[in-house]
Parts: C-alpha cells; sequence; structure tokens
C-alpha cells in the first residue's frame, strides 16, 4: 500500500481575494473548480505548474465572519529560485509577517491570517 499526498487545504473567507493574493504572491493558478449546485461552497484547486502538488481553497457560503484560526501553529511551505526577488516581491505586497534571518527564511501571511514560509531552493 503506497500513500501520495494530493492536496492540502486552506478554508477562506473571500474567495477572489484569496485567488488574487495566491496569484499575485506565489504564481499559484487555478487548476480546477467544484462548485455545488446548491452554491453553498465552491473548493478552488490552484496549482504551480511544477509540481503535482495542488492547494485547495474552499470557500463557504454561510461562513459569516473570517476564521479564527486559534494559535495558527500550521503552515505550508514554498521554496523559491530567487529569494531576495521574492521577498522584494512579499515586503512590496506588505505581507510578511515574521523573519528569521538566522535560518534564512521568512513567511507571509494570506488574506484569512494563514502563514505560508517561503525557503530558498537549495542546491
Amino acid at each position: 500500500m503506497n500513500f501520495k499526498f494530493a492536496h492540502n487545504n486552506l478554508n477562506v473567507y473571500d474567495l477572489q481575494r484569496s485567488l488574487n493574493f495566491y496569484k499575485e504572491a506565489l504564481g499559484l493558478k487555478e487548476v480546477r473548480r467544484k462548485e455545488k449546485e446548491d452554491g453553498s461552497f465552491i473548493l478552488v484547486y490552484l496549482g504551480d505548474g511544477q509540481t503535482p502538488h495542488q492547494l485547495e481553497l474552499t470557500w463557504l457560503r454561510d461562513m459569516d465572519r473570517p476564521y479564527e484560526l486559534g494559535d495558527n501553529e500550521i503552515h505550508l511551505a514554498f521554496t523559491v529560485d530567487d529569494y531576495d526577488a521574492a521577498h522584494a516581491k512579499h515586503a512590496a505586497m506588505d505581507c510578511i509577517c515574521f523573519e528569521n534571518p538566522s535560518m534564512g527564511i521568512y513567511f507571509i501571511s494570506d488574506p484569512d491570517g494563514y502563514w505560508l514560509e517561503i525557503i530558498p531552493e537549495r542546491r
């Protein structure tokens, strides 16, 4: 029996705002979408065009407030081939929420407050 990652899921309050953020900040593009016939939810799968892994954004019609993430002690990590350019882009977007120069990493925060780790590609 072999298991393989399929996707990660994040629930989002404002789907279009999140789609715009993930496209601008990380270059993720919509791969597919599933909408419930009654309009109660929309699932949008994003991909990086390089790996099979996907990020599923879930929008729920009946969610009437932004999500409360508690201690938010989870994150997704992304490698980047031009760390300095990525850092400059994210600084201009004002979405850097934490930096750890001694480890050579930083985190950005998406519109719902999820943290995304940015790691330089190791060669």
